[in-house]
């Protein structure tokens, strides 16, 4: 299964699943990102954290540890 994290810079895919527990998955949720939805990542820091993608029509910065909580297609 392929995290968040490891998508490359230009390429968009798709939430399959959200892990996590608690407050954590609650706002990471809050965000926008649930399953089904499809996120593009527009560009990685250059030491990889934190990353920037647009979901559902807006621009949002993750650092990584909350992108490894997000399993993707």
């Amino acid at each position: 299964m392929q995290t968040l994290k490891d998508v490359p810079c230009g390429q968009t895919v798709t939430v399959s699943k959200v892990n996590g527990e608690g407050a954590i998955k609650r706002r990471i949720m809050d965000m926008g990102i649930t399953k089904g939805t499809e996120i593009f990542v527009r560009k990685v820091a250059p030491l990889g954290d934190p990353m920037e993608v647009t979901v559902r029509g807006y621009e949002l910065s993750l650092r990584k540890a909350d992108a490894e909580m997000i399993t993707v297609q």
